[in-house]
């Protein structure tokens, strides 16, 4: 699982949680820059790096499943129509069917730049938003492993050189892109939808872009559709590089 821009692992807790009582073993990564590497320069490369890391590890256990949700969810749609087919069967991507070009992004970055030119960079209302939106269960969650603010503007730009089309044209695996309806990046959600063959489009009523944290057992119950659809496909045959025989991950 995939976060988005300036958030971190954390922000999977309910989602982790209910995998775990299914006896699903699920990982949530920090991208370079974010949670427990705060530290570090954001860059593509170590982000790809990051998901690929993680897809392969769980791929030598048994089918899996990506999900990624906003920037996070950008990424991993970049990561899954390299020319080269990464051992995914199925993906989920939250929150990000919008392609980060042009005026669009950048009007997103300068009202970005905006609030971090605000006293405390601005936190003070998004706390305020974020009280109001999310439930106690997730409320937490969403910050605990801290903003970064400081990669903020370069994770931005970034998105800028993905080629998302070319990319969504190369998904070939069971695909579901699940936003709220109040959310800002549905704007090309129809165009993601067509361009992937086996791609379905959930969006979640009076839900905003937090649709993860603002809706988690809805969310959850889309992780549940996911992986009853990977345990209800074919199986890959002995020469295929990913054993699938065990419990689909996450």
């Amino acid at each position: 699982m995939v976060h988005g821009i300036r958030t971190s692992a954390t922000m999977w807790r309910a989602q982790v949680e209910h995998l775990s009582a299914r006896g699903i073993p699920a990982v949530a990564v920090d991208l370079p820059g974010h949670g427990t590497r705060m530290g570090e320069t954001f860059t593509l490369e170590g982000a790809f790096a990051t998901i690929d890391d993680a897809v392969r590890r769980a791929a030598e256990a048994g089918p899996v499943l990506l999900v990624g949700h906003s920037m996070g969810g950008l990424v991993s749609t970049a990561y899954m129509g390299q020319d080269a087919r990464p051992p995914v069967d199925a993906f989920i991507a939250a929150s990000c069917t919008a392609i980060p070009r042009g005026l669009a992004l950048a009007t997103y970055r300068a009202l970005a730049g905006g609030f971090d030119r605000l006293p405390g960079r601005g936190s003070a209302i998004a706390e305020w938003v974020l009280d109001r939106t999310l439930p106690l269960e997730t409320r937490e969650d969403f910050g605990a492993g801290g903003y970064a603010y400081d990669a903020q503007d370069t994770a931005l730009r970034s998105l800028s050189v993905l080629d998302l089309l070319a990319a969504l044209r190369r998904i070939d695996v069971p695909t579901w892109f699940v936003n709220g309806q109040y959310d800002q990046l549905r704007v090309n959600e129809k165009l993601f939808v067509s361009l992937v063959p086996q791609a379905e489009l959930i969006v979640v009523p009076r839900t905003s872009h937090l649709v993860t944290a603002m809706r988690p057992r809805v969310f959850n119950a889309v992780l549940d559709l996911a992986l009853a659809t990977m345990d209800a496909a074919p199986r890959r045959s002995p020469t295929d590089p990913v054993d699938s025989g065990s419990t689909a991950g996450t």
